[in-house]
């Protein structure tokens, strides 16, 4: 299949890719009804509690989940009977598709989408149950309605968080889907158009096509999904069309797949090209007897003549063996007998270098130390483990502008944090409630605090804690922050290219101050253009911002007061957009939550003096801080905020629950933000855009425990 950058060029989106782009996702959150990115005119994604009638039944929206193949995913119900679905939603946009091609498609995509059995029989082939396919017959859109399997998600996404499979599950992998396969291209099979089918290929396997369920024990399934005949659909016509593919391509596909999860990723590090499974090095070898497999798979060697020929010989298969170093320890001793001393001097050398080499590289990458999740594992496992948490009825309060009440309002799977805030241990009987407060002083937001030392409120959360008398107590929680960001994309021509992903608190401070006005002044290799500072509306981060880049300077604090536009974050990122093919001049910053999952702008690294630049978001594939060839523009939430790197950030901050010393009044305050440090409210907390108070493991904060950490 073509590469997604290649389609729907109709639209002028910046990144080139608008169905993976977050506009679409970010008009349909700021702007209620909108139909199309603000943008570009891509169709936006569709809102919460939005209806899809078809003839099975109606479905409702409940979440945006991503984008997978060709198309959107959301999460959603069944009215009728309140069962869970996942709704994928497919685009025919106007600009691309004629009206006789869209209705072409549509009419097909009802006929085609989704199989069963021929027989009614109700078999579990691990391949996704389609309930139907449904066509909008005014729009421009397709769904199709899948029955959900929890706690799933595409190989692709796997192998991005849990690194290179063991060759053991390689083989699991291989043997359940080529059951599946054997089903698929064996039985009669029935179209939701009651055509019936002896066999049909799938077509598109691949890393983003499969599922894998894992159980508690770490036991797997495998699913199929997003099969080519409904799929394929959806490639606009000035796109070459896939030519039909054969069973046997199923498997070559099949191959290409366990050579990936095996050997841990899909490109070459060093070229960053896809890795080519001809190359005899990047093969793992632990298993000589799977790796002969995968080849004849792939086609590299004597093929299989189909699913079921393949599967008995994969079942026939010797067990994993570790032949390959003994017969390298063999042959090291001959090499030893053969070679003159001189030539194994070098060769000692030469390891020596290679050693190094490694070293060097290792020492460069972010690796897991077991160590550091010690602290974590001192943590109280959930809410329900705090003790003595008092019943009735508490009311907090913070700014109305603040991280924390935007926070409340994010989604944390199919909860707002708010909501499983509100109520976090339903035996204490005590609820939370969260009413901010508007400061008259914007330059000052201190009022939250304000409010509970007048005993109108019971406990306030904020990060600006420097005026607090010694009647208040406050406990840290978490940790927020700020990133600067320019212009980026990938084309190489941005300013984030320009300026090689980084700044200075210097550069800052004179650039917030008026006193350097371009961009060639910061490097004069830099093309002679117009410096834009831009700052966000929230009073506590203008307030972190002048305390740590102006270092609260009355005369530069005046002049950024009077000079420096301030705008919403979200209206930001959409002027960088409209600007970015012209080329952008704008700088700006942000709290973490509204910065780091976003493609409009690139999060520069902060430069404190002499000290190394400090980039605490992580490309979580590697685990190393992200660079400037890092695709921004996915919803897979491949990017995290590094513990221990953001610990020496220069522009992070703590923040805290502030309460009374007052010991006549319940303990509200100090309960709270002892339930925000057990493992789940940290959990949570990441999962929003806060930064936890020590590293967790990536398991966690990757799945879907949040709610009920173990």
């Amino acid at each position: 299949m073509p590469s997604f950058e290649s389609f729907y060029q109709e639209y002028p989106c910046s990144y080139n890719s608008p169905l993976s782009c977050d506009r679409p996702f970010q008009t349909a959150q700021q702007i209620k009804g909108a139909k199309f990115c603000l943008e570009c005119g891509f169709p936006a994604t569709l809102p919460q509690e939005a209806e899809i009638k078809g003839n099975q039944g109606t479905y409702q929206i409940a979440s945006f989940l991503g984008v997978r193949g060709l198309g959107r995913l959301y999460s959603g119900i069944q009215l009728k009977d309140k069962q869970p679905v996942i709704i994928k939603e497919y685009l025919l946009p106007n600009r691309c598709f004629n009206e006789s091609e869209t209705q072409k498609r549509k009419d097909t995509f009802k006929r085609v989408g989704g199989v069963s059995l021929a027989d009614s029989r109700i078999q579990n082939f691990r391949l996704v149950e389609s309930k139907e396919a449904i066509a909008d017959d005014k729009g421009e859109r397709c769904y199709l309605i899948t029955k959900g399997i929890d706690s799933s998600q595409t190989l692709g996404k796997y192998l991005i968080e849990k690194g290179a499979m063991t060759s053991t599950d390689v083989r699991e992998v291989l043997n359940q889907s080529l059951q599946t396969l054997q089903f698929l291209h064996t039985q009669k099979l029935r179209f939701p158009s009651n055509q019936i089918q002896l066999g049909i290929t799938h077509g598109n396997i691949s890393l983003d096509s499969t599922l894998i369920k894992v159980e508690n024990n770490q036991k797997f399934s495998i699913y199929f999904c997003d099969l080519a005949i409904w799929e394929n659909l959806f490639i606009p016509p000035i796109i070459p069309q896939p030519a039909p593919v054969r069973p046997e391509q199923d498997l070559e596909s099949l191959g290409l797949v366990a050579f990936y999860l095996w050997v841990g990723r899909t490109t070459d590090l060093s070229s960053n090209q896809p890795l080519d499974p001809r190359d005899n090095q990047q093969w793992p070898d632990t298993d000589s007897h799977l790796k002969q497999f995968i080849y004849r798979l792939i086609g590299l060697e004597t093929s299989f003549e189909n699913a079921e020929a393949a599967r008995q010989a994969l079942l026939q298969l010797p067990k994993e063996d570790h032949s390959n170093s003994s017969v390298r320890s063999i042959a090291s001793q001959e090499s030893e007998k053969r070679f003159p001393m001189p030539f194994l001097l070098l060769g000692i050398l030469a390891l020596l270098l290679l050693g190094g080499g490694i070293w060097y590289w290792l020492l460069g990458r972010k690796t897991d130390n077991p160590n550091q999740y010690i602290e974590w594992s001192k943590l109280l496992r959930n809410f329900s483990e705090v003790p003595n948490v008092p019943s009735g009825q508490f009311t907090y309060t913070g700014e109305t502008e603040s991280t924390w009440s935007y926070l409340l309002s994010l989604k944390v799977d199919k909860s707002s944090l708010g909501e499983l805030l509100t109520i976090p241990k339903p035996d204490a009987a005590a609820t939370f409630n969260y009413k901010p407060v508007v400061s008259s002083d914007a330059n000052n937001p201190i009022k939250s605090v304000e409010e509970f030392q007048t005993s109108k409120k019971d406990f306030a959360i904020t990060s600006l804690v420097n005026n607090i008398t010694d009647k208040l107590d406050k406990k840290q929680f978490a940790y927020d922050g700020l990133f600067v960001y320019v212009a980026f994309n990938q084309s190489g021509s941005s300013l984030a290219n320009d300026i090689g992903g980084q700044i200075s608190l210097d550069q800052l401070r004179k650039i917030y101050t008026g006193k350097i006005t371009n961009w060639q002044q910061i490097n004069s290799k830099l093309p002679s253009l117009k410096i834009q500072p831009f700052a966000p509306t929230e009073p506590e981060a203008i307030i972190k911002f002048q305390e740590i880049v102006l270092q609260d300077d009355p005369q530069d604090k005046a002049i950024f007061d009077n000079t420096v536009k301030k705008m919403r974050t979200g209206d930001t990122q959409i002027k960088i957009r409209s600007e970015t093919l012209e080329g952008s001049g704008i700088i700006s910053f942000g709290i973490i939550s509204k910065t780091w999952k976003q493609c409009a702008g690139y999060p520069l690294a902060i430069v404190d003096g002499n000290k190394p630049a400090s980039q605490p978001l992580f490309q979580l594939r590697y685990h190393r801080s992200i660079t400037l060839s890092d695709d921004f523009c996915q919803h897979d939430n491949s990017y995290y905020v590094d513990v221990p790197t953001f610990k020496s950030y220069p522009l992070g901050y703590p923040i805290f629950v502030v309460y009374p010393r007052d010991t006549s009044r319940l303990p509200g305050g100090s309960k709270f933000a002892a339930m925000l440090t057990t493992q789940q409210g940290q959990c949570l907390l990441s999962k929003v855009g806060l930064v936890a108070l020590q590293p967790m493991p990536p398991d966690v904060i990757n799945s879907y425990a949040c709610k009920s950490v173990p």
